[in-house]
């Protein structure tokens, strides 16, 4: 079975990715923010006990028994977050299928974050999964909750459902013409997030962006999902109209995507920054037809075997920043050729 995030999903055009997360905390030991390492051991331990009983071909993993270069390369598929895989102190594990479109990352900010992803616009069939996970455990493990206020987590903005849902999307038309600020204010004033693509705090790369809801008290599960899937309804068709007004003027747009393109045939030398920005016009070429060459499939490959950690599991082999950006423009082609 093929990974989620070389699968084309939909309105795969423009939103890249899915993921529903739920974060949960066990009753009887103190949260992350708080607890001793002994505790943080205690909920690992009581975790992988379990593990076989959840189901869903799901296998624990101790964070300390990956190395580096596996762990970033998680980060860059979004299974994982930057904080969790680089923190060196951290008492954490995971549990993770094959597919790896389930993830839960134990004592991140919270004692059980379960992650759920798919590619394309997923939200629905996300959320139903997620909740199915959430109560296998629930009769396994008792959750730390309150009458009033719901799942208690160590965030206070969590609180609540304890639900953050985000979709990934690819919004180049908008940032060319000159409309992305338009969306932003459009997202941010729906009571959504909208960031970089590792969420808070990151800039975007390649015109990516992760939007995301804000709410999670006083709000049901499918009222998120709800109104997430509705302004990202609209992002999609705002963006898909900036392509139509872009393609007006076919020689601009064709031009700077064969551009584009020809780096990434015959570059001998490419940043992963540069090929991100590079990607962002390929795909966009494709998405439009105007890029024969290459389809969705290949499009994904490229996105995920550029980045870094991606790129040295690719080749088999650890490789520094300069040997990175002598191979990387090798194995574009060779996916590109494919």
């Amino acid at each position: 079975m093929q990974n989620w995030y070389l699968q084309n999903g939909k309105d795969s055009d423009v939103v890249i990715s899915s993921r529903v997360r739920l974060a949960r905390n066990l009753m009887d030991i103190p949260f992350p923010t708080k607890f001793t390492k002994e505790q943080a051991k205690k909920v690992l331990e009581r975790v992988k006990e379990i593990t076989p009983s959840i189901g869903y071909g799901l296998k624990f993993i101790n964070l300390n028994d990956l190395d580096d270069i596996t762990k970033v390369s998680l980060v860059e598929k979004h299974v994982i977050s930057p904080e969790f895989a680089m923190n060196k102190q951290k008492i954490g594990g995971m549990v993770i299928n094959d597919e790896e479109n389930i993830c839960m990352m134990i004592n991140e900010e919270d004692h059980i974050h379960i992650q759920v992803f798919s590619s394309g616009l997923d939200l629905e069939n996300l959320k139903n999964l997620a909740i199915e996970i959430d109560e296998k455990l629930d009769n396994m493990v008792n959750y730390a909750s309150h009458e009033k206020y719901g799942y208690l987590t160590s965030c206070p903005t969590n609180v609540g459902t304890a639900m953050k849902a985000s979709v990934m999307v690819h919004l180049p038309a908008l940032t060319m013409t000159g409309n992305i600020g338009k969306i932003f204010n459009i997202v941010n004033g729906f009571g959504m997030n909208i960031r970089g693509i590792y969420g808070e705090g990151t800039q975007s790369q390649g015109d990516i962006y992760q939007i995301s809801n804000k709410q999670s008290l006083g709000i049901t599960e499918n009222d998120i999902i709800k109104n997430l899937n509705i302004i990202t309804e609209r992002v999609i068709e705002q963006e898909r109209m900036a392509r139509k007004y872009l393609a007006k003027n076919s020689i601009d747009l064709e031009d700077r995507v064969y551009r584009a393109y020809g780096t990434l045939a015959y570059a001998t030398k490419l940043s992963s920054d540069e090929c991100k920005k590079l990607l962002s016009y390929v795909k966009l070429g494709t998405d439009l037809g105007i890029i024969k060459e290459l389809n969705d499939s290949k499009i994904s490959k490229l996105y995920l075997y550029n980045q870094p950690a991606n790129l040295q599991k690719y080749v088999g082999k650890p490789l520094d920043g300069y040997e990175r950006e002598i191979k990387r423009p090798e194995v574009i082609k060779e996916i590109m050729s494919a």
